[in-house]
């Protein structure tokens, strides 16, 4: 059997760094639920008319009986209870925040499945699961999830 061994004296290595641009398409469904944001600031979930389970950020076909549900909306409130989160102690050029920050799972009312997000307006360690929030939407708009800007503690 023939077996071909290279030594790193063999390879040629070029230093450097590579950029990856990419665009994400939201879908007509994705696409509705940023235009609400944007445009109404309001939060819209989709509805299976078979399980009756609520999805935001909307999908759509039901991932427990592969309904399609891109009919079925539902405006959901702004507020709801952070499910699971994490701190973000490092600072990236591509996250949303200087590090520390909150990154959280939030299920909001009406909804059964959580919409991840940032959390501001506490001090990181004093986050908990199960602590009720509401979004601030942003200022100016940008088309995509940021229109909100984060959550909040409701005090």
């Amino acid at each position: 059997m023939f077996q071909l061994k290279k030594t790193m004296d063999e390879c040629f290595i070029q230093e450097g760094k590579m950029s990856l641009p990419n665009q994400y398409f939201a879908g007509r469904v994705g696409s509705k639920f940023i235009i609400a944001l944007r445009d109404a600031k309001k939060i819209l979930g989709v509805r299976c008319p078979v399980c009756d389970k609520v999805y935001c950020p909307p999908r759509e076909y039901c991932d427990v009986d592969l309904t399609k549900l891109d009919e079925n909306w539902v405006e959901l409130g702004s507020e709801g209870v952070i499910t699971n989160f994490t701190v973000v102690n490092y600072n990236d050029k591509h996250l949303p925040r200087r590090a520390p920050f909150v990154m959280a799972l939030i299920k909001l009312d009406g909804a059964d499945t959580p919409v991840g997000h940032i959390v501001e307006g506490i001090a990181p360690d004093l986050v908990q699961i199960g602590m009720r929030v509401k979004a601030v939407f942003a200022e100016k708009t940008t088309n995509t999830i940021r229109d909100i800007d984060h959550f909040e503690p409701i005090s």
